[in-house]
């Protein structure tokens, strides 16, 4: 099928997604179940070599190489087909579930697979962290948004499909407003990384946005 997004559907279908109101799913971390796989150890490498390369660094989020490295580590994992378990691909009937994977014992980081099924997707958000994501299976759509510090809320700029091996790194802040759905009619599974502690995965990695278009719920 094609993967053509119309943008005013898609918003129009999130509006009335119980995702809008930033509803999210979190499964148990993986980390230290028996059968975790040569793949994530992998991936962990990646990352510790990308925060080592910028140790002097007091935010290497900040730094074109560690942004390059991260995109790169992401890129090697979706590449690697026992990336994931049985498990860590499994979705939810009501909204997209994460899987914690993997997570630094420094806190610098955690590692997560996003599955979405059809028609699920996430609020209009930017991040309190840096993070980085590789689409694994599927097609996501991702809408792009700007801040409007004048009026308080994100104004849409496009929305673009996102297709398998698609690579993205944003850094904290409300310069990289964005939203994530599965406009598609198939599964779609992501791998996203995020510079926080496992313990601050539900608290301190999306900053849910104020959209007028999306909190009417409709679109003109």
């Amino acid at each position: 099928m094609s993967h053509e997004v119309n943008p005013l559907a898609f918003e129009r279908h999130l509006a009335t997604s119980p995702l809008a109101a930033g509803a999210q799913h979190f499964a148990p971390s993986a980390d230290a179940a028996p059968g975790r796989t040569d793949s994530i150890a992998r991936l962990r490498a990646a990352l510790d070599a990308a925060f080592e390369a910028s140790s002097g660094s007091a935010d290497p989020s900040r730094e074109a190489r560690f942004a390059r490295s991260v995109r790169i580590a992401l890129a090697e994992a979706a590449a690697d087909p026992s990336l994931l378990t049985p498990a860590q691909r499994v979705g939810a009937p009501q909204k997209y579930q994460r899987h914690i994977l993997t997570a630094d014992p420094d806190g610098r980081y955690a590692v997560a697979s996003l599955v979405w099924q059809p028609g699920q997707a996430s609020p209009v958000h930017a991040h309190h962290t840096w993070c980085g994501y590789v689409v694994l299976e599927g097609t996501l759509s991702e809408s792009i948004y700007d801040w409007n510090e004048a009026q308080d809320c994100a104004t849409h700029l496009r929305t673009q499909p996102r297709p398998h091996g698609a690579v993205s790194f944003v850094r904290a802040g409300r310069g990289g407003i964005h939203q994530l759905g599965n406009a598609s009619d198939a599964l779609a599974i992501s791998l996203h990384v995020y510079g926080v502690a496992e313990t601050q995965f539900a608290t301190h990695v999306n900053d849910i946005v104020r959209c007028p278009a999306i909190d009417a719920g409709a679109l003109s």
